[in-house]
């Protein structure tokens, strides 16, 4: 069985390539937030699904290695997908992901730990912008007991390849 790939899969194929990324990590009060950078390698499976993965240098040492799975499901009417990294032993399971009213951004809700004292669990939100062809922004965002989105991590993508 041949599945038909829409054009939310077609805007999918626009990550594929080789990339590189920089993104500050939050800091201490009083200390300026750390540069990273890395490295994604973005291939297609079939015409539906993104594979992304990724590598970066950990603060405390290390290699960090991360796979994202995306792709969309018309029965759902969504995008769907998944986040693991080698740092963390949580399955982020991405649904209900829109596309904003230009089909530029890509926003995909996901609950998982909250970094709170008190624990339990948070709303997430990761957000992918194409800039262009090139350069695209990924962001993360956490729910705040008020209700209020704060964004953690911001990293900018620049294609090699």
């Amino acid at each position: 069985m041949k599945v038909e790939a829409t054009k939310e899969h077609e805007w999918l194929k626009q990550l594929v390539g080789e990339w590189t990324f920089e993104h500050d990590s939050p800091a201490a009060p009083g200390e300026a937030p750390k540069k990273h950078t890395g490295t994604e390698s973005v291939r297609m499976i079939g015409d539906v699904w993104a594979i992304c993965e990724g590598r970066s240098e950990m603060p405390e040492g290390g290699t960090m290695h991360s796979i994202m799975t995306l792709g969309y499901d018309p029965q759902k009417q969504s995008f769907v997908g998944s986040f693991l990294a080698s740092m963390m032993t949580y399955l982020w399971l991405y649904e209900n992901g829109k596309l904003d009213e230009a089909g530029r951004a890509l926003s995909l809700h996901a609950e998982g730990p909250s970094f709170s004292p008190e624990g339990g669990m948070a709303k997430y939100i990761d957000s992918i912008e194409i800039v262009s062809a090139d350069e695209r922004i990924l962001r993360s965002q956490v729910q705040q007991p008020d209700g209020t989105w704060v964004e953690f991590m911001k990293a900018t993508y620049r294609r090699v390849s």
